[in-house]
């Protein structure tokens, strides 16, 4: 069966429309579920055939998953698309060239908060189901739509989506989420344009570190007041707390860029690629996002303690975020951090705690068809397996799920990364049409 080879245009207003509305899940208390049931309400008018042909199934307050009854000529499971249409919140005083929430459309590019993060991400998915069913089209297997409206809140939509699959028995054949994307230099020695594809993802955790001291005036402090000690134990916990290591996922993709790679670089690559000890400690050296694939992170994000100027307080804490690596598990990092810190009078208590996934293989019919569905959309771009190191609502289905990848089918710079959950978030409505097409051959690929 033949490609559909026409888009309905509008893609970029459809897109501004979402921006508008300013789905936050972290401000849901000042803003309230207006802007969320607004969303639901925009897309049921935007994608009328989505509507009407794909069954509809609210679970939480914030989950929409709709449900596309295939041919049935597999058995195998289904595929799920996943995206999220909450976003990040916005600081007023950064200084944006465009209002965040305005969904600017300037010189082929849609601004504003979302557009990357994950709304753009989002439409390409509901266009290209939009498109194909405009053409009577329908699957080879089932297609499930699944779009949480918390994942910036830890994902709670996404998480009963995925309980209630599984408890009816529905493995999914592959999930494709947010994650990686279409990216020009993905090292700073390797050339050309590669499809990063997140096999696996980083576990995520939140520590609180508190201490009590004596309270009183500030005009005679103890040596070591409770903020002391907290400071103190935030200091211990620095970048080199945990050893690096590097993932197999790490090596799959060193091997792959070395083949669109000249010179001696091409030879450094495949060394690194089968040398993971050697690997991890060039990674770390390097620093960055290099030593962040190698090694689980540790990030001091917020402190308290104190009521006033002149008095010492008698309880003080800290807030650590942890990214935990590959192959480690969160209770081995809050042992270790324990160690590190080295002070029996700080308690260390996790707030909240996801395990590091396991790796999706790329030697299987799952991410063949994702090199197939970028060979229709993005010519000549190689699929390349990375470690994603944030955290996305697809770790909700990576434990029964046997094929899991991040990635979002859009190009993106540098820039453009950099301004995810930053300032002047954007995209370029060409990748916005090349993204529909990668997600439409997806699906009329699936036989």
């Amino acid at each position: 069966m033949a490609l559909v080879t026409d888009a309905r245009p509008g893609i970029a207003e459809r897109l501004s429309q979402m921006i508008q509305l300013p789905t936050v899940s972290a401000e849901l208390d000042q803003r309230g579920r207006e802007p969320f049931e607004a969303f639901v309400s925009h897309i049921a008018t935007q994608y009328p055939l989505v509507h009407e042909r794909l069954t509809l199934e609210r679970h939480t307050d914030f989950g929409l998953l709709f449900h596309w009854k295939g041919r049935g000529e597999t058995s195998d499971g289904p595929l799920v698309l996943m995206a999220h249409y909450d976003v990040v919140p916005v600081d007023e005083s950064d200084a944006w060239t465009h209002p965040p929430f305005a969904g600017v459309i300037d010189g082929g590019i849609v601004y504003g908060r979302g557009a990357l993060d994950d709304k753009g991400p989002l439409i390409v998915v509901l266009e290209a189901v939009e498109n194909l069913l405009s053409s009577d089209f329908t699957p080879a297997r089932d297609v499930y739509l699944s779009f949480g409206g918390n994942e910036e809140t830890y994902g709670h939509a996404a998480e009963e989506i995925a309980r209630v699959l599984r408890e009816r028995g529905i493995v999914p054949w592959l999930v494709v989420d947010e994650g990686g994307a279409v990216v020009a230099a993905p090292l700073p020695f390797v050339p050309g344009r590669a499809a990063m594809i997140g096999v696996g993802e980083k576990g995520v955790m939140t520590l609180t570190l508190t201490a009590r001291g004596e309270g009183g005036h500030a005009s005679a402090p103890p040596a070591l007041t409770a903020v002391r000690r907290v400071a103190r134990a935030v200091d211990r916990l620095g970048p080199r707390t945990f050893r690096p290591r590097a993932s197999r996922a790490i090596g799959r993709m060193l091997s792959q860029l070395a083949d669109q790679t000249p010179g001696p670089a091409r030879h450094l690559l495949r060394l690194l690629g089968g040398a993971p000890v050697l690997t991890a400690q060039l990674f770390a050296a390097l620093g960055g996002e290099p030593a962040a694939l190698v090694r689980t992170t540790v990030a001091p994000t917020m402190q308290s303690g104190g009521t006033a100027a002149n008095v010492l307080p008698s309880q003080a804490s800290a807030t650590i975020n942890l990214r935990i690596a590959l192959g480690e598990t969160t209770q081995q990092a809050v042992l270790r951090v324990r160690r590190r810190i080295a002070d029996p009078l700080v308690k260390v208590a996790v707030v909240e705690a996801s395990e590091p996934s396991p790796e999706s293989p790329t030697d299987n019919e799952q991410f063949a068809l994702l090199a197939d569905a970028l060979a229709a959309s993005y010519p000549g771009v190689a699929a390349v397996p990375y470690v994603m190191m944030a955290a996305t609502d697809s770790r909700h289905f990576h434990r029964f799920s046997p094929a899991v990848y991040r990635f979002a089918p859009l190009d993106m710079s540098n820039a453009q990364r950099a301004s995810i959950h930053g300032v002047d978030e954007n995209v370029e409505i060409a990748a916005l049409e090349r993204g529909e097409r990668f997600h439409r051959a997806l699906i009329e690929r699936l036989g």
